[in-house]
């Protein structure tokens, strides 16, 4: 079992995607845009392989207009091969299974040709993009069937037709997901049926929209499994928490490990890997591995303290003195009580002390190399924030910054800019 995270890595220095307006994406401006995107996605695969994640959905955003032919025309698999094949022997070396999946306007049900055939287009440059990086079969893309429009048997139909006239190649990566306001699982499942297309199932949206069923999560994914076949890869599914305040459906801001294992214990013995779909990403993907490891180490979560702990800080003192005391004894492996220390950390709000007396700490690991001026910058910084906790971004952003001239590798890994 693997468990992974979705497109946008946290807390790793220098990646994030690029994109541009149509009215902007020149020739020479997307062949910078699209080797600065394949370059951020290999240091996500680095980090990934560093940190033990061999799970990893890639964004759809990284070509940007990849699906459109007219404003992205370029022949991106071939002008940057030797780039799509450095990362694609990292996946595999790694270990690391990596997917795609379309967004809400990819939908092959439309009553719409023209929607039908963008949608069609779409899938094309996911699979395209998929096969540049030589990753096989088990790699997927992931669509969810689409609407209802006002006749869910007529749309279904539309939906098999479809699938059945798509390319082999596009069928062999292709897997349906369950959603929270049309297709059921039972929905989905039965489509299975009529195309073979594999099952994904996702717990969120199982509990948002079902057929009153009362069953475990482990019923539906052992159904799931069944629509996998050997060459698909180990099956997947989705999981996913309610954001608290939130319209109904919306991911929370991280994984709490509490539900977490009380859905892992029951799916483990169905052995599939488990994609979260979660705000803050690879943090809880990190969290979850160290949760459920066979192999634990009490360094892994003083590692993980490093990290997280003037985050912790700057929203509670009490809860920074007690991670600390928990993680004094070296013989142990409190992983529960320490995530859930942090959670309860993440859920409290920063007032205007706690934020100083956090920024403090963190100007202690610069102030020694900093010039006179960026030392005042830094007061005056301080001083406004002294007038509101508006201004505290700002100063985050300037240290920032600051860790990144002097190389200050403690603070560029710290969650603190992050959180």
């Amino acid at each position: 079992m693997n468990i992974g995270y979705a497109c946008i890595t946290k807390g790793v220095a220098n990646a994030n995607y690029k994109t541009c307006r149509k009215i902007n994406a020149t020739e020479d401006h997307l062949k910078l845009l699209i080797e600065h995107n394949l370059n951020v996605l290999e240091k996500m695969i680095e980090y990934n392989h560093q940190v033990g994640i061999k799970l990893f959905r890639i964004s759809s955003d990284i070509i940007p207009f990849g699906s459109d032919f007219v404003v992205n025309d370029l022949d991106w698999p071939n002008l940057f091969a030797p780039l799509f094949k450095r990362i694609g022997e990292k996946i595999k070396r790694y270990d690391i299974r990596v997917s795609m999946h379309p967004g809400q306007y990819t939908v092959l049900n439309s009553p719409i040709i023209g929607v039908v055939e963008r949608a069609i287009d779409d899938l094309n440059y996911h699979k395209l993009f998929l096969d540049s990086l030589g990753v096989g079969s088990e790699s997927k893309i992931i669509v969810h069937v689409g609407g209802v429009y006002n006749d869910k048997e007529a749309a279904i139909d539309r939906f098999t037709q479809v699938y059945d006239q798509l390319d082999r190649k596009i069928k062999d990566r292709l897997i349906i997901e369950n959603d929270d306001r049309s297709y059921t699982i039972n929905d989905v499942l039965d489509i299975s049926e009529r195309t073979g297309a594999p099952v994904v199932y996702d717990n969120l949206h199982n509990a948002l929209n079902n057929d009153g069923e009362t069953y475990p999560d482990s019923y539906w994914i052992n159904l799931a499994k069944k629509t996998w076949r050997k060459e698909d890869g180990r099956p997947k599914v989705h999981y996913a928490q309610q954001q608290l305040i939130g319209r109904e459906g919306s991911h929370s801001q991280f994984i709490g490990i509490d539900e977490f294992m009380t859905f892992y214990r029951d799916v483990a013995p169905c052995d599939v890997d488990i994609m979260l779909e979660v705000k803050d990403k690879n943090l809880s993907a990190v969290k979850c591995l160290l949760a459920t490891t066979t192999d634990p180490k009490i360094s892994d979560l003083e590692k993980e303290w490093a990290r997280y702990k003037y985050t912790v800080l700057e929203r509670s003192p009490v809860i920074y003195e007690r991670i600390r005391s928990l993680l004094k004894d070296k013989s142990s492996y409190p992983v529960i009580p320490f995530y859930r220390l942090i959670e309860a950390a993440l859920t409290l709000d920063i007032n205007m002390s706690t934020a100083i007396n956090s920024l403090e700490h963190v100007w202690g690991y610069v102030n020694q190399e900093v010039t006179d001026k960026e030392k005042e910058k830094y007061q005056e910084y301080k001083s406004n924030l002294i007038e509101g906790l508006n201004h505290l971004e700002r100063v985050k952003r300037f240290l920032y910054k600051l860790a990144l001239k002097y190389e200050v590798d403690y603070l560029i890994n710290s969650l603190y800019f992050e959180l």
